[in-house]
């Protein structure tokens, strides 16, 4: 938890991405940038229970062949990328935007091979709860 906690910290801190270097980011957009980059940092910890904590229940993830429906499934499918010490593949937002309700929210971003080289983009939309936490209701990446 310390761990994960300083590299939000060192994330939001000294972050040369285009997100919090724009002059007009906002406190919902810092939050989700927050969120996003926890997210990230539960792969790279592979911490699978504060992965889960991020899913929305009604979540839909697609996969590049499947739709992956509410929080069980996508658990179900997502568990084996934590199954090896190592994470297969690594992500990191550079835009966020938030709607002017403060409802929903869009992150994307790189996603990058073990070497570090990028293999992809994703895209995630998080919804605001009652509780002001961020969950994510859906992702899908793209090569």
């Amino acid at each position: 938890m310390k761990c994960a906690a300083l590299l939000i910290t060192a994330a939001i801190v000294g972050l040369s991405s285009p997100v919090l270097s724009q002059s007009q980011s906002s406190p919902l957009e810092r939050e989700v940038f927050a969120a996003e980059s926890s997210f990230a940092a539960s792969m790279a910890e592979r911490n699978f229970e504060a992965f889960g904590s991020y899913v929305s229940p009604e979540a839909i993830f697609f996969g590049d062949t499947t739709v992956m429906r509410g929080k069980t499934a996508v658990l179900r499918s997502w568990r084996r990328f934590f199954d090896k010490p190592d994470p297969p593949f690594s992500w990191k937002p550079d835009v966020i935007e938030v709607l002017p309700s403060g409802k929903l929210a869009l992150s994307s971003g790189p996603v990058f091979d073990p070497k570090g080289q990028q293999v992809g983009t994703f895209s995630s939309i998080w919804r605001r709860e009652s509780d002001n936490s961020w969950k994510i209701v859906f992702d899908k990446g793209c090569r």
